[in-house]
């Protein structure tokens, strides 16, 4: 671990859209070492590493870039933390190649290495071949699969990855906050939200809402 402590249960809130909500919205938040800004990635995809640069500026904590890294590991994230983030993510579909690339990168730099294991059914076979395992595996429930009736956030893989390795655990996809306690229930030690606008069909908290009260309800119930 390089940042994220393993013994603290965070709060990750994940800014998907432009860079004036983020503007707006860091600066109200409570100074509270446990409160993650994710960079997103469309919000990455929109501004680059400007846009991280922008959030890094903004929030004297972790700063994690969800860059997704698929190939070209070390570049990528050599580019993340020059920007200023603490953390970055590779997806699990990546190569195993990819994978080491990307976690030596992180460790090389002090950084927090996150695999996302987005649609990844068996996740020992994407942990299993690794030369080491990643700071954080993310147990993700795709945005597109909110609205898919059954389609859960897979807390039992969090026991088959604890049951092997020493790394921490992120909740993302749709969480709200029965869903961060049932996360935390179930072992992990991040949960992740989305800010989501009005009208969109994603859970999460609303860009309209008090949002930094909504930060401290999340904080409180994650303790």
């Amino acid at each position: 671990m390089h940042v994220l402590d393993p013994s603290k249960r965070y709060f990750q809130i994940a800014f998907n859209y432009d860079i004036g909500l983020a503007e707006g919205i860091i600066p109200t938040l409570p100074r509270d070492d446990r409160i993650i800004i994710e960079a997103g990635t469309p919000f990455i995809k929109r501004y680059g590493e400007a846009g991280i640069r922008r959030i890094a500026s903004l929030w004297p904590g972790i700063v994690v870039a969800d860059i997704k890294t698929v190939d070209g590991a070390e570049q990528e994230v050599q580019e993340a933390y020059s920007a200023g983030a603490s953390a970055a993510t590779v997806i699990g579909t990546a190569s195993k190649e990819t994978i080491d690339l990307f976690i030596k990168t992180c460790d090389d730099l002090k950084m927090d290495s996150m695999v996302d294991l987005l649609n990844v059914e068996r996740v020992m076979k994407v942990l299993w071949p690794l030369k080491k395992p990643p700071s954080v595996a993310v147990i993700h429930r795709g945005r597109d699969e909110e609205s898919s009736f059954g389609a859960l956030i897979k807390y039992k893989q969090i026991v088959k990855i604890k049951g092997k390795y020493d790394v921490m655990i992120s909740a993302a996809g749709g969480v709200d906050l029965r869903e961060a306690q049932s996360a935390m229930f179930n072992g992990a030690e991040i949960v992740v939200a989305n800010l989501v606008r009005p009208g969109d069909p994603w859970a999460g908290i609303p860009t309209n809402s008090n949002i930094a009260e909504m930060a401290q309800r999340f904080l409180d119930s994650i303790r």
